[in-house]
């Protein structure tokens, strides 16, 4: 008998191993490494998203209009790729809100199929989330109002729609919100917009000859891409002068992370996470950041001279590149000090919750189930502070690295990595943290609006496979 057992599980891996090989055979002859698809512009600029002006605006309200729609954008020359964007063909514009603002959201579905808007990040009602419950039908328009309660931070935002999400996202649909508080506008760090304060919304695409998206759901991990985009353009290159520059930057692949450098291997700091502004600065050379998770950073190119060109690079891939320009006059500073976090405590949490994320692929579950719309994971009492300890199996399989897990409608705090203290840049508040394959993360959150909200991850395509649950705050 045990010897049969042995059997089975030796030729269930090697089914899955042929599958695997099938799968990657597919997209080898999808590569477009493999093939000329066209050229792209050595000397294209990076394009920075348009601020959104509100249409009717005072010290306390703002109304804002997004449409949903398809377009076409030039990633190559002479090649041009159907895409979706918001107010746009590839992307969407940024959003700048205050602390205490009113914010009425006017989103037009011009698509020919479902869509969503999840402002992920943002504190608010379930009903305002625009999760999978407030789907927007093709041709309707959604007008949620909600006030941003909740510090300086960098949010954004994208569909999250059942059974389209992935390709939604992948296709182009998302974009920046910008949080400003009285704390964040005092500190005088670089905060204008365009010039010294950037977004940088990094992803990956493949293409196939046409120039169109080459969206391949790998058997192991989600969909990858063979480029890197930055605003929707493959490794462009930003003119900069000797002065300190704050970038925006949000991992917005589908499944890519991204371990970001500078070529020559010099320091930067790191000032915010997901959900705002660190307690201090953080002098890294290094940075990781999963699917959905957001940092800033601080780059100071005066220590460079003009001419300089420096790469922002992940492992051995170009990002983009610095073009270092001539010396400005720069008074912004860097404080040592940013903000004061209130530390939730431990001693007041009503609850203690496991989250287990298992599996790869298609084959992923959350605590042993895969997600049902009409089944409450899970019920909270609205303010009650819990502690929530995430575990990522160690897949048998190769190529698991760890998932991405995201909260809506709230921030929360990281207490500890299988039993130490996590790293200082997670020290902030969080929306989404990296568990890594093997491990367990102990988060500690409070949940300050009622409604039903999601929790999953933020590999999109295990998302979209069923590792997901939702939890009704009541």
């Amino acid at each position: 008998m045990r010897k049969k057992w042995m059997l089975g599980i030796v030729l269930g891996i090697l089914i899955i191993i042929l599958v695997y090989t099938v799968f990657s055979m597919i997209d080898f002859y999808n590569d477009p490494i493999n093939t000329d698809i066209g050229s792209t512009d050595s000397a294209r600029k990076l394009p920075i998203p348009a601020l959104l002006v509100p249409s009717n605006s005072d010290a306390n309200s703002s109304d804002y209009y997004l449409n949903v729609q398809e377009g076409t954008t030039n990633f190559f020359n002479d090649k041009s790729t159907p895409t979706l964007g918001y107010n746009g063909s590839y992307l969407g514009p940024v959003l700048k809100v205050a602390r205490g603002q009113e914010v009425r959201m006017h989103v037009t579905n011009e698509l020919q199929e479902d869509t969503s808007i999840h402002w992920h990040g943002l504190e608010v009602e379930g009903t305002k989330d625009g999760g999978p419950h407030q789907v927007i039908s093709a041709g309707a328009t959604w007008d949620p109002v909600f006030t941003i309660n909740q510090p300086a931070s960098t949010l954004w935002f994208h569909p999250h729609v059942i059974g389209s999400t992935a390709t939604q996202v992948y296709y182009g649909l998302a974009g920046l919100i910008i949080v400003e508080d009285e704390n964040s506008m005092s500190l005088n760090l670089p905060d204008e917009y365009g010039v010294n304060d950037m977004p940088l919304i990094i992803q990956d695409r493949s293409f196939s000859q046409d120039g169109s998206f080459v969206y391949v759901d790998n058997m192991m991990d989600g969909a990858t891409g063979d480029y890197i985009l930055v605003n929707g353009a493959i490794t462009p290159y930003l003119e900069v002068n000797q002065t300190k520059m704050r970038f925006r930057i949000v991992n917005g692949a589908n499944a890519r992370n991204f371990d970001l450098r500078l070529s020559d291997y010099d320091e930067f700091t790191q000032i915010a996470s997901d959900g705002g502004l660190l307690e201090k600065p953080i002098v890294s050379d290094s940075l990781f950041i999963s699917p959905g998770e957001r940092v800033e950073i601080i780059i100071d190119f005066s220590k460079y001279d003009e001419g300089e060109k420096i790469k922002l690079m992940s492992d051995n891939e170009l990002v983009m590149t610095f073009h270092v320009g001539e010396k400005t006059v720069d008074d912004t500073v860097i404080p040592e000090v940013l903000s004061v976090i209130e530390r939730l405590d431990e001693d007041q949490a009503t609850n203690v919750k496991t989250i287990d994320l298992d599996g790869m692929g298609h084959m992923v579950t959350l605590n042993g189930r895969t997600f049902d719309m009409d089944r409450i994971d899970d019920n909270v009492t609205l303010g009650d502070i819990e502690i929530w300890e995430i575990t990522t199996f160690r897949s048998m399989m190769m190529g698991s690295e760890g998932h991405p897990f995201h909260i809506h409608g709230t921030q929360f705090q990281v207490l500890d990595r299988n039993g130490f203290e996590p790293f200082e840049n997670e020290k902030g508040w969080k929306d989404t943290i990296f568990v890594r394959s093997g491990e367990t993360v102990r988060i500690i959150v409070r949940f300050k609006y009622k409604g039903l909200f999601m929790y999953h991850c933020h590999i999109l395509e295990h998302e979209e496979a069923g590792m997901m649950g939702q939890l009704e705050v009541e």
